[in-house]
C-alpha cells in the first residue's frame, strides 16, 4: 500500500490487532471467572456460617443432654435410696 509517498506495512499492525483482540477476550474470562470466584466466595461464607450456628446449637444440645443424664442419674441415686428404705420397713 503507499501513502504519501512511502510503503506502510500492515503486517505488524494487523498482528498487534489480533493480539489486542485476544487480549480484551481474555480480560472479559477473567472477569466473567472473577465475578464467579466471587459469588462462590460469599455462598461458601454463607455455609460456614450456617455451619457454625449448626455447632453451636449441638454444643448446647449436648451440654444440656449432659445435664440431662447427670439429673437423671440423681433421681435414680435418691429413688434407689427411698427405695431400700421403703424394704427396711416392716410392714
Amino acid at each position: 500500500m503507499v501513502k504519501t509517498g512511502r510503503t506502510v506495512e500492515l503486517e505488524p499492525i494487523d498482528r498487534l490487532e489480533e493480539k489486542v483482540k485476544l487480549l480484551v477476550n481474555m480480560i472479559e474470562r477473567l472477569k466473567a471467572d472473577a465475578a464467579r470466584l466471587a459469588e462462590d466466595n460469599a455462598r461458601l461464607a454463607r455455609e460456614l456460617e450456617v455451619a457454625h450456628v449448626q455447632i453451636s446449637e449441638a454444643e448446647t444440645a449436648s451440654g444440656e443432654m449432659l445435664a440431662l443424664r447427670e439429673e437423671r442419674d440423681l433421681v435414680r441415686a435418691r429413688v434407689a435410696t427411698m427405695l431400700e428404705q421403703l424394704e427396711g420397713v416392716a410392714l
